[in-house]
């Protein structure tokens, strides 16, 4: 069983601010808690093999007050945004990584900034966030902004792709539920080839002709979809049928979206959604949150 809570990452930066914005804000409207978690940088505690007893000592000291400074700010954040919102906090000496998959066992949803200092340095960057992406028990938040202005947006529809997998089922079954919450339209996209003519020297001319393959991918869209639709009649669907790279269609639509929704992995047009250049591209140059769902475990 999940707490009722949403549990947000923060360092002090000012990604980790507009994340503790976003996520105070959903958990008001969601009636859920708000925990906030600090991992405490303990990196210069063993810089160069080890300090003298005195000396770790002062030091851990100052890294503690460090952190009990960013908590106290975070919640005084969180509670000025929403007043009557249940806010704790907790601080850790683990690495981050894996403290906050510790938390997402019990966590609704995880929420961390697109950029990270101190304890969390490189959360989004290599294996970092790989292994968070990768081993999260829920849905985890990338909080990310407007690139001309970093607003993180409030408006726009719900994105989210779809590749016929099952875990793009379990993406399709959060962002239907994430566009009802929000009162605002899903914009479904199934991305049928992620080949272009300039890729593996023309190779795309040996691949079936387009107009037989795009009846099939309209049905497999629509069969996707429709259990859905019914589940959720509140929901204006508006769907895309795109001959493109996923990462292009869905970094375009996040310039309008307030939230872009995808699984953990994918097949088809979404092969490899997270795996390095395509989520590279994605986390780190979407213009909207972006929410990464794993699948649920095996019955």
């Amino acid at each position: 069983m999940k707490d009722p809570r949403i549990v947000v990452g923060i360092d002090g930066s000012a990604g980790s601010t507009a994340a503790v914005t976003w996520a105070a804000k959903l958990a008001a409207t969601r009636h859920l808690e708000l925990k906030i978690v600090h991992g405490l940088q303990m990196a210069g505690l063993y810089y160069g093999g080890g300090l003298p007893g005195a000396s770790a000592a002062a030091l851990f000291d100052a890294i503690k007050a460090d952190g009990e400074r960013i908590l106290a700010e975070a919640r005084q954040l969180a509670t000025s945004v929403a007043p009557e919102l249940a806010v704790t906090v907790a601080m850790s000496t683990d690495a981050p990584a894996p403290m906050l998959v510790d938390e997402s066992r019990r966590a609704r949803m995880l929420v961390v900034g697109h950029t990270g200092a101190g304890g969390f340095t490189g959360m989004l960057l290599g294996g970092t966030a790989s292994a968070v992406v990768s081993h999260a028990h829920c849905p985890v938040a990338i909080v990310r902004g407007r690139s001309e202005s970093s607003v993180v947006p409030d408006d726009g529809p719900v994105v989210v792709g779809i590749d016929g997998s099952r875990n793009s089922e379990q993406a399709i079954a959060v962002a239907f539920e994430e566009a009802s919450l929000r009162g605002c339209p899903l914009v479904a996209v199934h991305a049928w080839s992620d080949v272009t003519y300039e890729s593996f020297y023309g190779t795309v001319r040996l691949m079936p002709q387009w107009e037989s393959m795009e009846s099939n991918e309209e049905r497999l869209l629509s069969q996707r979809l429709a259990g859905w639709q019914e589940k959720y009649p509140d929901v204006e669907v508006r769907r895309r049928l795109v001959r493109d790279r996923p990462r292009d269609v869905l970094l375009e639509l996040s310039k309008t979206a307030q939230l872009v929704v995808v699984g953990s992995h994918g097949r088809g047009g979404f092969a490899g959604m997270l795996i390095g250049s395509t989520r590279g591209a994605l986390i780190q140059n979407a213009q909207c949150p972006v929410l990464v769902v794993r699948p649920e475990p095996e019955a």
